[in-house]
């Protein structure tokens, strides 16, 4: 078949590749124009549009609406357009072009986690088990019949990151073989069902900070899921009246021996250091004090020694007034 290809970040990556090793022909690729990134805010490329140009395939960064980019897809003449995390609405005007649809590749077993952090919303909430989809798109947010599922089990320690590089993988494949069937005619989409629906918004700012009041493993699987994106954190306790500065904060390590130290509660060892949730303990293990690079959260600690300081150590061996989270 005919391909336009539509994807944006470096998960789409995968399924680009795949399809380009197969039996079908990328005519083209659409993806999200160059944005301003890094310190200088230079424009860079897409990974999609690197990968893309690398392997000599005509990019289009067209924002996907009005006539003119109607007629430009019908003169591509594609039998089906392939869709990984694109990032923009497509009009009905423009879902109406391949003959066989926009065939668009979802990371969550639908219609669990419609919407645009699937993986992340899944470790939070606790799910043992997600997975991939590919569904026809239509007007909905991820409401479309469905084409061809994967599961992926979610282990224990998994950061979104790391999940969703494996459903990078597996779900190219799922692609291919439902681009491979549809062509074949051996596949018939399947409405979704009614029960089981779940809302995965794009995770903010806030979203992503820690509440120490929240038992351990909400605080374990909050970390995790905004892991590298958009980075959890919390706060250091102020000065002179002022708010404390952000420390961003990589996956911890719950502490379930550890009990006596309330919600928010420091204790800095010489090798590890704790914070108390409410139920037990976790033990931070990278941290990123605003305006440097991440670093074991033993070695900011150290060099935080006057913050620590500041008020002595309780009889249970915790740092008095150093609490994290607490609000401005």
């Amino acid at each position: 078949m005919r391909l336009l290809f539509a994807g944006t970040p470096e998960p789409a990556v995968p399924s680009l590749q795949a399809l380009l090793g197969s039996r079908h022909e990328v005519v083209a690729v659409l993806t999200r124009a160059d944005a301003p990134a890094g310190r200088g805010r230079r424009l860079v490329p897409s990974p999609v549009r690197a990968a893309a140009e690398e392997a000599g395939v005509p990019v289009l960064t067209d924002v996907p609406r009005g006539e003119e980019f109607v007629a430009r897809l019908r003169e591509l003449d594609v039998d089906a357009a392939p869709v990984v995390a694109y990032g923009h609405l497509l009009r009905p005007d423009v879902l109406d072009v391949p003959r066989l649809g926009w065939v668009n590749l979802h990371f969550s077993v639908l219609p669990a986690w419609r919407g645009a952090a699937p993986v992340q919303h899944a470790i939070m909430a606790g799910d043992e088990v997600t997975g991939a989809t590919t569904f026809l798109l239509d007007e909905g947010m991820d409401t479309g019949p469905v084409l061809g599922t994967a599961t992926e089990t979610i282990r224990s320690r998994d950061t979104a990151g790391d999940l969703l590089e494996r459903l990078a993988v597996s779900g190219a494949e799922l692609l291919v073989a439902t681009l491979d069937a549809l062509e074949d005619g051996t596949l018939r989409p399947q409405p979704q069902p009614a029960d089981g629906v779940s809302v995965a918004p794009k995770l903010t700012t806030d979203d992503a900070r820690v509440r120490w009041d929240a038992p351990a493993h909400a605080v374990d699987r909050r970390i995790r899921g905004c892991t590298p994106a958009p980075g959890a954190w919390t706060t250091l306790p102020g000065t002179d009246g002022q708010p404390g500065a952000r420390l961003g904060l990589g996956p911890v390590t719950p502490r379930p021996d550890v009990t006596d130290l309330p919600p928010g509660h420091v204790r800095a060892g010489k090798k590890e250091v704790l914070v108390g949730t409410a139920t037990h303990a976790v033990e931070l293990g990278q941290v990123r004090p605003v305006g440097k690079k991440p670093m074991p959260a033993a070695d900011w600690a150290r060099g935080a020694r006057g913050l620590f300081d500041s008020g002595g150590e309780d009889p249970a061996g915790a740092t008095a007034g150093v609490v994290l989270g607490e609000r401005p």
